[in-house]
């Protein structure tokens, strides 16, 4: 009888649905930790786990990080990322590669603005702080601040898609927690003005930002910056999940 329950509990579990909007498709802009259309530089020593690449500026825009070229040139490396730097003016078929990714960038964002109807509007009127978050959709036509940690709560499958049509604004020291289970590649913040991580924040999920995003002192992210203008990093952390 106990093995009967079990299968049927199982089976259950292995029923249930993923709560939340559909994924946004990265293509390949999903293989980058670190994705810029105008530039990522870093004050040392940053960490960054994953590819990093610009397109369409050039690989002058990559700076900071001391970039030694492969003997192809079709991409480089640095002691402060593990994986593999990539520009447009590397040898090819990197040019050709990099615009195919930025255009799946551009088409993700455009993807994640685009959701409707929202689960959650402009909820605490921008202010994130404190607040333990469900998956679904959550819209706000302002800038969001999250000034004390707040947590991210769901299953493995559930999603999250953050529409913010101002900034992103973590307080020093802050940080997004997730719930166990909680993947932080089912999470997406797009943002159309900047995402600004003050020192020692800690943010989780895919950062799709139409401006600048500028990372601090200690700062750090379990997830991908995918930026349509310039990164900055300051001794900080990206890990791709």
């Amino acid at each position: 009888m106990t093995k009967f329950v079990l299968i049927a509990a199982l089976g259950a579990i292995a029923s249930v649905s993923a709560a939340g909007p559909a994924a946004v498709n990265l293509g390949k802009a999903g293989t980058y930790a670190i994705l810029s259309k105008s530039g990522i530089s870093t004050v040392p020593t940053s960490a960054i786990t994953g590819n990093i690449g610009v397109s369409p500026i050039a690989s002058t825009a990559i700076t900071g990080f001391s970039l030694k070229m492969d003997s192809t040139n079709r991409s480089a490396t640095s002691t402060q990322v593990t994986g593999s730097v990539y520009a447009a003016d590397y040898a090819a078929p990197t040019p050709e590669d990099l615009t195919v990714t930025i255009g799946d960038m551009e088409i993700a964002y455009t993807d994640a603005a685009g959701r409707t109807p929202p689960d959650h509007l402009n909820l605490g009127s921008g202010d994130l702080g404190g607040k333990t978050l469900g998956p679904g959709l959550y819209q706000f036509g302002s800038t969001v601040i999250i000034p004390t940690d707040c947590t991210i709560s769901g299953l493995p499958s559930d999603m999250w898609i953050f529409q913010i049509s101002g900034d992103l604004v973590m307080a020093a020291n802050m940080r997004v927690n997730l719930d166990v289970g909680v993947k932080a590649s089912n999470i997406v913040w797009q943002v159309a003005g900047y995402v600004e991580m003050e020192a020692g924040a800690h943010m989780e999920g895919i950062l799709l930002v139409k401006t600048a995003a500028h990372f601090r002192t200690g700062s750090s992210l379990n997830g991908r910056i995918l930026a349509q203008t310039a990164v900055t990093l300051q001794s900080s952390t990206v890990t791709q999940p």
